[in-house]
């Protein structure tokens, strides 16, 4: 089934969207502590005021009819680690498993190839986030590495993978 879905620069106008979409647990424990939990209205308001102006735009909203159901983003690195980008990304539980993601990561692939000088887009998901690995490999992403237990999430020590993929 294919859906109709576009990346776009998040809006003032998608804060009570993201708020709702955003205040999941099950969301919020595959992210970086940076993400809240729980996702306030004004976790909204503050992430959308630093991301609405980018240029080149690095973090999108995923769109869905029209609604912002989830965001993906792409994060050019800096210095020898310069011809890559790590990529971030979450949608809302209600949305998974419906090929969502592997749309929106085929989206943000062609356009960090195209936008930014890299040669290589990489993901860092925990060890045990089995279904963002399957996304990933049906995407076309290689499992690079696993570092064992050197993350610390939510009191346990966690495994890191990287998975990557490079410009044909």
């Amino acid at each position: 089934m294919k859906h109709l879905i576009t990346l776009r620069k998040w809006e003032e106008s998608d804060i009570e969207s993201l708020a709702k979409y955003a205040n999941n647990y099950n969301i919020a424990r595959y992210l970086t502590d940076a993400f809240p939990y729980p996702y306030s209205v004004e976790d909204a308001k503050a992430y959308i005021s630093i991301v609405k102006d980018e240029n080149p735009t690095k973090c999108f909203a995923i769109d869905f009819n029209g609604e912002a159901i989830g965001s993906i983003g792409i994060f050019p690195q800096a210095d020898v680690h310069r011809k890559n980008a790590e990529m971030g990304y979450w949608l809302s539980e209600k949305f998974w498993g419906q090929g969502i993601m592997p749309e929106a990561i085929k989206l943000i692939l062609e356009y960090g190839f195209k936008t930014f000088d890299i040669t290589r887009i990489f993901a860092r998901p925990y060890g045990h986030n089995l279904k963002s690995q399957r996304v990933l490999e049906k995407a076309g992403f290689t499992l690079e590495a696993r570092f064992e237990k050197t993350l610390f999430k939510n009191g346990e020590f966690v495994d890191e993978l990287i998975y990557a993929i490079k410009k044909l």
